[in-house]
């Protein structure tokens, strides 16, 4: 075999190694995503197998001596309600109730390769579903996705995602086959949980001969699945899987339920957080929102937020590092992020969030040329560079906090050090992108996030090279707005990825902000071309759009306003016939609160775009 240079075919499933333990049989397998040779083969297995070694006991005391069987532990949880249900399992589990053979996890290896380097990795997987009780009796017990991360959380695990789901089942060395049950209101109650155990462990002790308890076995349950969905889908459980012998899921990925919905066909399948990449020790959250090595473990890109929300998370109104400013009831925290970006977060006070309120998170990356300290602005004191009174990003954001109580606004600027989001990028790449947004996110986590893409000039550079890492832009991702910042608008990199963004969800909306800047004379002489300027680059979006959507046009005076969607999508292209430079004074003007406004009920009330400042008693020193 280590002689044959031959590749194997794409998605080839390689089964290597078996190694009979204390635990039973360990499964290494994976899934080649490209083309690899038999020789490659046998080393990914031969490194799957070294690293699987260490790190894969389960994390919980000895099971007691007078620990109740999976059959006794039905009874005593039938008459029970759903929430004394749900703490009886989990304290069941956490005292030690789980059969031996579960406590030995089952090392999964993976690859993946970017930019032409292979990773590889390997993932440990509980070798079946959450059980209660012993080897002899046990229960695979269905919870709620809340319980199942509590669990997880307090034995250092994670539940999987979709992806993982798959590679353990091609993992797995026990397929057994699903057997759905009569659905109705009985499928809820602990007697149908206890009735299709009975079906599935009668299969699994007819295998049991040939492959002990211990090896990884899959097929017979739905798992509960972390997803980049549920960021768009509080209170949700999003479930998966429950794979036939051809490889296909009976059930695809779905999150049509509510989180206390809990049926028979569901599995709990635990992974250890802890897991080996490239031949060192990393995590599985870690690698979820690593925009180079996600693909490891997620089929749908990034997934920042790797977890369900449960009571036992701690709260994020502890925001650790936030510091009141003494000023318009804010509070604020800076700090840095890798590669040379400063973060400078912008909120009100404690007082101000609450889990039934979503957090209007808008990420604005800086002008060009331009400091934090400057974007946000502040009446001009004596010697000030006047850069300081031409955005008013802080002014804007305080009047905009007044109109929309139904969300707790938030600003994070976003500061290149070169102060050049255009540099940054062509020095630094995109890959690295999704990781500052998922860093800056993660200061609110607990809270229901509302995303909000965008930033004035060079700013908007920073928005499109997010784009370029996605496949699809997430659902969270409520609105984009370009304020005069639009140049680096591609039709073949963006124009699919915003269309479908566009026609997911009726919340999501599109501002774009511009004027006539070809014609504009800086001492006497045009500085950008009829294409390359953001007159031609919305003129261009405007026209690409239009082949999805239909657009109408009115205009006001100087002011081209182009709508589609019943107003999710805005153009405001303002003409320029004096030739002025109009670059700062479209955002000063009321342009940030229009650009977050477009499109919703507060659109136009109590002010006026490209009118006299709305916020001008919102700004610092006044």
């Amino acid at each position: 075999m280590l002689g044959n240079k031959g590749p194997t075919p794409l998605g080839l499933s390689v089964l290597a190694i078996f190694s009979q333990g204390s635990s039973g049989l360990a499964t290494l397998s994976w899934r080649a995503q490209s083309r690899w040779d038999c020789k490659a083969a046998v080393f990914v297995a031969l490194l799957g197998f070294a690293l699987g070694v260490c790190g894969q006991d389960l994390s919980l005391p000895v099971r007691p001596p007078d620990a109740l069987s999976g059959s006794a532990f039905i009874q005593r949880i039938t008459p029970l309600d759903f929430t004394n249900r749900e703490q009886e399992i989990y304290s069941e589990v956490r005292t030690g109730n789980v059969p031996g053979f579960y406590r030995k996890f089952c090392p999964v290896a993976v690859t993946n390769v970017v930019a032409g380097k292979t990773n590889w990795a390997v993932f440990h997987a509980a070798p079946d579903y959450l059980a209660v009780g012993s080897d002899e009796d046990y229960f695979l017990t269905p919870l709620t996705p809340v319980t199942a991360q509590r669990l997880a959380d307090a034995l250092g695990c994670t539940l999987p995602t979709r992806k993982m789901v798959d590679d353990i089942f091609a993992a797995a060395s026990v397929k057994l086959l699903p057997t759905p049950m009569t659905p109705g209101p009985k499928m809820t109650t602990v007697p149908m949980f206890a009735e299709h155990n009975a079906v599935v462990r009668t299969q699994r002790i007819l295998r049991a001969v040939v492959r002990p308890l211990g090896a990884l076995v899959a097929g017979h349950k739905k798992d509960v699945v972390i997803t980049a969905q549920l960021s768009n889908a509080p209170g949700k459980v999003a479930i998966y899987g429950w794979h036939k012998p051809n490889n296909a899921p009976i059930q695809p990925l779905y999150l049509g339920h509510t989180a206390n919905w809990v049926d028979y066909s569901h599995g709990i399948r635990l992974v250890q957080q802890q897991m080996a990449l490239n031949g060192a020790t990393n995590t599985v959250a870690k690698v979820l929102a690593d925009p180079g090595l996600c693909g490891l473990l997620s089929d749908e890109g990034v997934i920042a937020s790797s977890r369900y929300v449960t009571s036992a998370t701690p709260s994020p109104r502890r925001f650790v590092g936030f510091t009141p400013t003494g000023s318009f009831g804010e509070m604020t925290n800076s700090f840095a992020l890798e590669p040379e970006v400063k973060v400078h977060v912008n909120a009100p006070l404690p007082e101000s969030f609450s889990t039934n309120k979503p957090v209007l998170l808008i990420y604005y990356a800086l002008p060009n040329g331009n400091t934090i300290e400057q974007t946000i602005g502040r009446k001009p004191k004596p010697g000030d560079d006047w850069h300081f009174n031409i955005q008013h990003i802080g002014a804007q954001t305080r009047w905009l906090r007044q109109r929309l109580e139904e969300r707790t606004v938030v600003v994070a600027y976003l500061e290149a050090e070169m102060k050049s989001w255009p540099a940054w990028r062509s020095e630094h790449r995109d890959a690295r992108i999704p990781a500052l947004i998922a860093a800056v996110k993660d200061c609110f986590s607990g809270y229901q996030v509302e995303s909000v893409l965008t930033g004035h000039s060079g700013g908007g550079s920073l928005t499109f090279g997010y784009l370029n890492t996605v496949t699809n832009i997430p659902n969270d991702v409520t609105r984009i707005a370009f304020l005069d910042s639009n140049y680096a608008y591609r039709t073949t990199n963006h124009l699919a990825k915003l269309v479908d963004w566009l026609k997911a969800s009726p919340e999501h909306r599109l501002c774009v902000l511009a004027y006539h800047d070809d014609i504009a004379l800086l001492d006497g002489k045009t500085f950008v071309s009829a294409e390359g300027g953001t007159w031609g680059r919305s003129h261009a979006m405007l026209k690409d759009l239009g082949a999805s959507f239909d657009f109408s046009s009115v205009q006001r005076g100087n002011l081209n306003i182009h709508s589609a969607l019943a107003g999710r999508v805005q153009f405001l292209l303002m003409e320029n016939p004096e030739r002025k430079i109009l670059h700062t004074v479209q955002v000063d003007r009321n342009g940030f609160i229009h650009a977050m406004l477009s499109g919703t009920a507060e659109e136009g009330k109590g002010y006026e775009y490209f009118g006299e400042r709305a916020f001008a008693e919102w700004i610092e020193g006044n």
